[in-house]
């Protein structure tokens, strides 16, 4: 049985960003699940908020749309500023409710069927080979940005119909946006970085649309300018939304995924030397894939709104109030999970809500997601199989992104797949 070092109930913060640094989150949310799975905290930029803690309770919340907002607050923690000009309520696909939400998927599901996701398959995985080609020759390289980072990206470039040259203006757009609160990213002379990347984001869709609708391509760009369901379009604003929308979770989320659950690996060899002996069976690497997502949980939680008074497990909620759904907490339940605290890749049932809990928001691109993260582990481990870390994993300072910033790792250097391009 693994076990984490226990902490005291009024021992609990989770607005303490260095706890979810260094890991102490998960003794926060052991604790809350024992003794207070519906907790109540206080904010000092806000009102308070709830956290739903146990992955029933998530998935209830997740999937009562009229009762639990995505719109009347986002889903971020605090309050949209409606003067700020970056109100993205019912008209992100996020930040949406059914019937607005409903028809906002319908318009933009025809680029993320499993037909089209399985178009992408073969390109994507001579994509992935060029990117260990990048590095293989030099046994050694930083993990997230020159491997983990590197097919998402091009994912998403290939699908918005982006340059591949532009691709890297995505990563640093989504790293303002999600990294506000990490000194890193923060820029002590724009201190409206992220809301500056979205604006960016925003003009650089406005230039590609008008690019498109001169010079139309197989891409995605170009069926949602031109999807119309029911005599409906996806408005300007609508799309330069879902843009954003790609830009940041097309690639930060698999990213994440990709660089935690490396690092899973590498600190448990016996699982890294499984996923190795079993890499040519095709559903031992699936169920593999599904134990790093619930394992890195890349989302750890969003808001919702109540919409009238209501309980959950005896805690009056009313109307109005924030309530936090942890993802990372639902993950580890005891009473969903066996030892939910082993990291173990042949894991049965692996019930993990890394792309929801279901119902109308259940992740759009979970099937491009896995896709990604099958093929890059298989591309790394088969041409690194001695891949270790030479540092410890960097992590994100935020309690929302469970996110990797760095991973150094060496490798016994190999040759290309394909002559360098002159």
């Amino acid at each position: 049985m693994t076990t984490i070092d226990p902490i005291q109930l009024s021992e609990v913060d989770l607005l303490d960003l260095d706890a979810f640094v260094a890991g102490r989150h998960h003794a926060m949310f052991q604790v809350l699940r024992a003794e207070d799975p519906v907790h109540w905290a206080e904010e000092p930029d806000g009102p308070g908020f709830w956290s739903v803690t146990k992955h029933a309770d998530l998935q209830m919340v997740n999937r009562d749309t009229a009762l639990f907002s995505s719109q009347a607050g986002s889903t971020q923690r605090l309050d949209p500023d409606p003067d700020s000009g970056f109100d993205t309520r019912g008209v992100l696909l996020l930040d949406s409710d059914p019937p607005i939400h409903t028809r906002y998927r319908r318009l933009v599901n025809k680029g993320f069927t499993p037909r089209m996701i399985g178009l992408l398959e073969q390109h994507l995985r001579y994509r992935a080979e060029l990117i260990v080609d990048d590095v293989i020759e030099a046994g050694e390289c930083e993990f997230v940005t020159d491997l983990a980072a590197e097919l998402p990206l091009q994912a998403i470039a290939e699908i918005m119909g982006v340059p591949q040259e532009d691709r890297r203006l995505m990563f640093e757009w989504s790293n303002a946006m999600i990294g506000s609160q990490d000194p890193e990213y923060q820029d002590p002379d724009d201190p409206n970085k992220p809301q500056t990347a979205a604006a960016e984001i925003f003009a650089y869709s406005n230039q590609l649309a008008a690019r498109r609708r001169e010079d139309p391509r197989d891409d995605i760009v170009t069926k949602l300018l031109n999807t119309e369901i029911e005599g409906e379009r996806l408005s300007e604003l609508e799309f330069d939304m879902f843009m954003l929308l790609l830009t940041v979770a097309g690639n930060e989320t698999t990213r994440n995924a990709t660089s935690a659950g490396m690092w899973a690996l590498l600190t448990h060899q016996e699982q890294l030397a499984k996923l190795i002996a079993n890499a040519d069976d095709e559903t031992y690497v699936s169920t593999a894939i599904d134990e790093v997502l619930r394992w890195s949980s890349p989302v750890m939680h969003f808001r919702r709104t109540a919409m009238e008074d209501t309980e959950i497990r005896g805690r009056e909620i009313k109307q109005g109030d924030k309530v936090l759904i942890w993802h990372i907490s639902a993950n580890r339940d005891e009473e969903v999970f066996e030892d939910p605290f082993r990291f173990d890749l042949e894991r049965r049932p692996n019930e993990h809500v890394a792309f929801g809990g279901g119902g109308a928001h259940y992740c759009l691109g979970a099937n491009l997601a896995k896709l990604e993260l099958e093929i890059i582990f298989a591309e790394v481990l088969s041409r690194m199989p001695d891949i270790a870390a030479t540092g410890p994993a960097e992590m994100l300072r935020s309690n929302f992104i469970g996110g990797v910033k760095h991973l150094p790792v060496r490798f016994t250097p190999g040759r290309r797949k394909h002559p360098t391009q002159g």
